[in-house]
């Protein structure tokens, strides 16, 4: 027997020797039973008592005939009422005359007016508070060196210019109407 073979078989006996004694040591199941904890939940709560209720369907009235006709009810209405009320300041706008248009990508036309310029955003700020505080569609557009303040969009150019008359009456501003763009 050569020196090698000699030194695999003293190899494979150490290798078996030391299977024979490790490997009852680690399959004794003694790693299994310490990860079962007893458990610590309490029991089950007991069920209520199962009750019995009959459905009980209410007795409809007879449906084959139509219910008597009531007598119509008399509304009295005082004759203030009856008078026309006072049209505010904005007067009626005939659809037929002041139609939106579409433009050629048959994107609706539409129409702002423009209030005030500002380079101080500030003041673009406080002027659209204002406008909004007293009822108006207000927005404002940052510029490069501007800050823009609208009223607006409206597709009927007729409204605007109302409005026009109107702001200036009321807030002493000059606009004017500018075409609406999203950007």
């Amino acid at each position: 027997m050569t020196e090698q073979q000699k030194k695999r078989l003293v190899g494979a006996a150490a290798v078996i020797v030391s299977a024979v004694i490790l490997f009852p040591l680690l399959l004794d199941g003694s790693g299994y039973r310490e990860r079962h904890l007893p458990e610590r939940m309490p029991a089950a709560p007991a069920l209520p008592d199962v009750v019995d209720i009959a459905p009980s369907k209410p007795v409809l009235a007879d449906s084959a005939e139509p219910a008597p006709l009531a007598a119509p009810a008399v509304v009295e209405v005082p004759a203030s009422a009856l008078q026309p009320a006072v049209e505010q300041a904005q007067p009626r706008i005939e659809a037929t005359k002041d139609t939106p248009v579409l433009d050629q990508q048959q994107v609706p036309v539409a129409w702002t007016l423009q209030l005030a310029s500002f380079r101080d955003e500030a003041n673009a700020r406080s002027l659209r508070k204002e406008l909004v505080d007293a009822g108006y569609k207000v927005y404002i557009r940052n510029g490069p060196d501007m800050v823009r303040v609208f009223v607006g969009p409206d597709l009927q150019r007729s409204r605007l210019e109302q409005l026009q008359t109107r702001l200036k009456r009321d807030y002493s501003l000059e606009g004017m109407i500018v075409r609406f763009t999203t950007q």
